[in-house]
């Protein structure tokens, strides 16, 4: 309940959430702004996605009598012109009355869509979380030296528009040699169980986070010190059961999952990258400010130089090699956000392993 309660509060930052426990103990998941989301509006699906057997109870259903006027009144971003296009695309006279479509004319048109350029439906009917809402909402929960986030355009998997979220961060106090931790959400609801039956997981498998900087095994989540946030916010989510615990593998959703990850891997691997020329140039640095001292002495050796004259020389030799070298830039984020009470909840606790457990674990083995 506890880490259930805290992953709510990651995704809704415009809520204050208190929690009694069992235990009598009051949790207080304060919010992070004040800023209320928009409400949502009714729209028409679109076109993109639409299944063929959705599209023959649609044309039975409607009062158009044309297939120009059906696709115009029951479709949002379709217009006359675009209208024309789908008909002509398909083959298909746009004077044809809807309720005469045939199952093999219906295939036509389905074929006639995907050729069609239809503009991007409209995130109206659904609210999406926001690059910078994400990102605050992660940064309560984990302390790291790097934060990325992206928020998709609008996409369509059976007609009705999508948007994918993903978030990540870097670094800090996580775990290093386990694999990365996955947060999934759908309308900012936590899916904390099948993880493995997720498409979201599936996405995260197949992108390949060796490009990025991260170690990763064929078919596995890669390793590193990296938590992930991905959220899938749309008017009907299609889950795997009735459990809705994972989302269904729609190859939409999927491409979708993956262009968002790539995006924000791309942001991390650049600052993965950048980090090691930093680090690099920091021990090229370290080379040469080590013999400095040494070049000071022994000019002064030569020339006879006074002691305060060697330490201008020093501070000259500096100067020089701050000027050459240029500075080092601080690319580290300075989290003000995180809250180590807030990321402490709902994570248990290891328990330090008393003495001599070791020796009984390793004689039971033997015994076995």
């Amino acid at each position: 309940v506890d880490q259930y309660l805290k992953e709510t509060a990651i995704v809704n930052p415009h809520t204050t959430i208190i929690y009694t426990n069992p235990k009598a103990e009051q949790i207080i998941f304060p919010r992070a702004t004040e800023i209320k989301p928009k409400k949502a509006q009714e729209i028409k699906p679109h076109p993109y996605g639409i299944e063929l057997g959705i599209l023959l109870d649609m044309m039975h259903a409607t009062e158009s009598r044309t297939l120009q006027a059906f696709f115009t009144g029951e479709f949002s971003r379709v217009g006359p012109n675009t209208a024309k296009e789908i008909c002509a695309n398909a083959a298909v006279l746009p004077n044809m009355k809807p309720a005469d479509v045939s199952r093999e004319t219906a295939e036509k048109l389905i074929a006639g869509i995907k050729k069609t350029k239809i503009i991007a439906p409209t995130t109206d009917c659904i609210t999406p979380i926001g690059e910078e809402l994400l990102e605050k909402g992660l940064k309560k929960e984990v302390n790291a030296e790097f934060y990325a986030a992206c928020s998709r355009p609008a996409s369509v998997y059976r007609g009705n528009p999508f948007v994918i979220e993903a978030a990540l961060a870097f670094g800090g106090d996580q775990p290093a040699e386990e694999p990365m931790n996955v947060l999934r959400f759908a309308n900012k609801v936590p899916l904390l169980f099948q993880q493995g039956a997720c498409a979201i997981t599936k996405s995260l498998i197949n992108t390949n986070w060796r490009s990025y900087g991260l170690s990763q095994s064929t078919g596995a989540l890669p390793i590193g010190p990296l938590t992930i946030v991905v959220h899938i916010a749309s008017v009907w989510v299609p889950f795997t059961s009735e459990s809705k615990e994972a989302i269904a593998h729609y190859p939409e959703i999927i491409k979708e999952v993956k262009l968002a990850v790539q995006e924000v891997g791309r942001k991390l691997g650049s600052y993965i990258y950048k980090k090691k020329r930093i680090g690099d140039e920091m021990k090229k640095r370290g080379y040469i400010e080590k013999y400095i001292p040494h070049i000071a002495e022994a000019l002064k050796e030569l020339v006879d130089n006074k002691d305060y004259q060697k330490d201008n020389v020093e501070s000259s030799l500096k100067e020089i090699l701050e000027r050459k070298r240029g500075e080092i830039e601080d690319i580290e984020a300075d989290n003000e956000e995180f809250d180590e009470t807030f990321a402490k909840i709902g994570k248990k606790e290891k328990k330090p392993k008393k003495e001599g457990e070791d020796a009984e674990e390793s004689t039971d083995e033997d015994t076995d």
